[in-house]
């Protein structure tokens, strides 16, 4: 078996680095990594897409000098994945029913538009907030990059759109 080296191009150029070659290498070594970690096919799909695509965004970051490109690989992987588990906590605690329906379970037409109407009611910039995180699975940095706001305000709509959602839909807090 050859290694990583011979696999993967090196040069004085980062670009040299070939998404394609990585993706094909590494995809399905990081798929099983995270889908060990968290039993869960989809979200291990969406993190091995995500690991590259974040790869390619921040390819010239990467330092050979430092690490090998398997283990900066897995360790984008690896944080991707903590940061979306751990998403999924907050919204789980946080709006139950608004985790069911991320999740893809089956809801009840009538709650689901309960919950429509609900978000629909809230201010125009809380709402953009609440769908940017909870149905498109977003970090606040990324929606302050969005919405061209800065994070703190993303946080303050964030718990202010909760906060009115749980009244609302007379969620206990």
């Amino acid at each position: 078996m050859s290694s990583n080296k011979e696999v993967i191009p090196i040069a004085e150029n980062k670009d040299a680095y070939s998404l394609e070659v990585l993706f094909v290498t590494y995809k399905t070594p990081i798929y099983h990594f995270v889908y060990r970690y968290c039993q869960d096919e989809q979200l291990s799909l969406d993190i091995v897409q995500d690991t590259f695509i974040r790869f390619s965004k921040y390819q010239n970051s990467f330092d050979g000098e430092k690490s090998n490109i398997k283990t900066y690989l897995f360790r984008m992987a690896y944080q991707l994945m903590i940061n979306r588990l751990k998403r999924r906590d907050r919204l789980h605690k946080l709006l139950p029913f608004l985790y069911i329906q991320n999740q893809k379970q089956i809801v009840s037409s009538e709650d689901r538009i309960s919950i429509q109407e609900a978000i629909q009611q809230l201010p125009t910039d809380q709402r953009a907030v609440i769908i940017l995180t909870y149905y498109h699975d977003l970090s606040q940095k990324d929606i302050s990059l969005i919405l061209e706001i800065p994070v703190g305000t993303v946080k303050s709509r964030l718990h202010a759109a909760l906060k009115k959602l749980r009244k609302l839909l007379e969620v206990d807090e």
